[in-house]
């Protein structure tokens, strides 16, 4: 009677949180006692006073084949995700993230603010339906500051290799992507598909692998591209996802980690 008394009382204030593929079991105060890893099908637990506790608030979770223990022993990729400092993660970042403290804190004008928010939407319409691709094997860092005032809007990771995403904003007007600018409508010409190529070239040396450069056109009434420009990929959003999920598989899940680790920190940036 006492141990399912002491059991019980174990178990009040347990919370069920989900963390990109995960469903982590945490104390009122935050720590975390186990998780669960549907890929991997085995409910890691921290702590054994715990376990029964832990078991029962996840059990509605829990599908197929389990098993449950110890966690495994990490891996290189682990070690360094679990010491990277929390203002050098770019893990947390938002799509549009820059844009978004730029509206929200800058000193822009009303003008400006037009401007920006056209941009800031497609960056987060294409950004929602990259970070759907997490259940397919891939990792998505949105909103890599370069040095200088570049910038990576999104950068997808997965079993299709590296890719680095530049978004551009139809605005419900006809985009024309050339070999080297994009027009939107009636205003001037942007180097965009140049500074694609540019950041995944910045990529490649940053994460030492080949680096695929994207454009994603967002909101275009219509789509003209050069049948010149091979070298860079054009997605749109609703076929973005099919697109990736058919590239040719050159990455292994451990190869995927190892590079979203080295990707996700800050440090890996500086210098390239």
């Amino acid at each position: 009677m006492r141990d399912r008394e002491r059991e019980h009382g174990l178990g009040r204030g347990l919370k069920v949180l989900p963390d990109r593929g995960r469903l982590w079991v945490n104390l009122p105060d935050g720590r975390s006692v186990a998780w669960y890893d549907r890929e991997a099908g085995r409910v890691s637990v921290l702590s054994a006073v715990h376990r029964d506790a832990a078991l029962a608030v996840l059990r509605p979770y829990l599908s197929g084949a389990w098993t449950v223990g110890p966690p495994a022993v990490p891996s290189a990729a682990d070690l360094v995700r679990l010491s990277l400092h929390p203002d050098d993660d770019l893990a947390p970042n938002r799509p549009g993230e820059a844009l978004l403290g730029e509206l929200e804190h800058g000193a822009a004008g009303a003008r400006t603010r037009h401007r920006l928010r056209p941009d800031l939407l497609a960056q987060e319409r294409v950004g929602a339906e990259l970070d759907a691709l997490e259940g397919a094997g891939w990792r998505v860092l949105h909103a890599v500051p370069l040095p200088g005032a570049g910038r990576v809007d999104h950068l997808l990771i997965g079993p299709g290799g590296v890719w680095c995403v530049r978004t551009v904003a139809g605005r419900r007007q006809r985009v024309q992507v050339g070999d080297l600018l994009v027009t939107v409508g009636r205003a001037a010409p942007r180097p965009d598909v140049r500074w694609a190529r540019r950041a995944a070239e910045r990529a490649t040396h940053a994460l030492v692998t080949a680096v695929t450069p994207a454009l994603a056109v967002s909101d275009a009434t219509r789509l003209d591209v050069a049948p010149s420009l091979r070298d860079v990929e054009i997605l749109e959003p609703g076929t973005a996802a099919a697109r990736l999920t058919r590239a040719p598989a050159t990455l292994k899940p451990s190869d995927v980690d190892t590079l979203y680790t080295t990707a996700r920190n800050l440090r890996t940036w500086t210098a390239v």
